[in-house]
């Protein structure tokens, strides 16, 4: 009779033990979700009365007009939040959107951290540019009701009158 011997290859179990933490840890990396609410922003602009006389050329939003909830998940996990705007379907090219961060919002996190975007950065079309960053240190960082606020610059009466409209759109992004 035969008796077969089977060794363990602690060495092999290592590898691939290793492989499969990587890859349960890059499948939580790509587990990042941005909710985007809010109202649309109808920008009222005052008609000018006396011949001669310009827009001031600048409008901003209410500081909460969009609300974002986001999360990025743990172990040592981030998250960058971008934005850029869509012509929805007629945009003139010398109105300039700005967005800005005005508050942290909510999280229950204590090893969390939201970083950057509390001044007005210009919003670019078509092209994503990094708003804010979220870091999760050893906890799921959830955040709701982070407040954004843009701001319309460029009005002129050397625009054509007419309705422009266009549509924000945030990402959100491992770094």
């Amino acid at each position: 009779m035969k008796l077969k011997t089977y060794f363990f290859n602690t060495k092999f179990f290592v590898k691939s033990a290793f492989f499969v933490l990587l890859i349960s840890f890059c499948h939580l990396q790509s587990q990042r979700t941005l909710t985007v609410g809010g109202t649309n922003w109808t920008v009222t602009i005052p008609s000018i009365t006396e011949a001669g006389s310009n827009y001031t050329g600048t409008y901003e939003s209410a500081t909460n007009q969009i609300l974002l909830a986001a999360s990025v998940p743990l172990l040592l996990g981030s998250g960058k939040v971008s934005v850029h705007y869509e012509a929805n379907p007629t945009w003139n090219s010398n109105l300039i959107l700005h967005a800005r961060r005005t508050g942290n919002g909510t999280t229950a996190c204590l090893t969390c951290s939201i970083t950057g975007g509390t001044i007005y950065i210009t919003v670019p079309l078509t092209t994503d540019v990094e708003l804010f960053r979220i870091q999760a240190i050893v906890a799921l960082a959830s955040y709701t009701n982070i407040p954004v606020q843009l701001e319309l610059s460029g009005v002129s009466v050397t625009i054509p009158a007419t309705t422009y409209n266009s549509r924000v759109v945030f990402t959100i992004s491992a770094l």
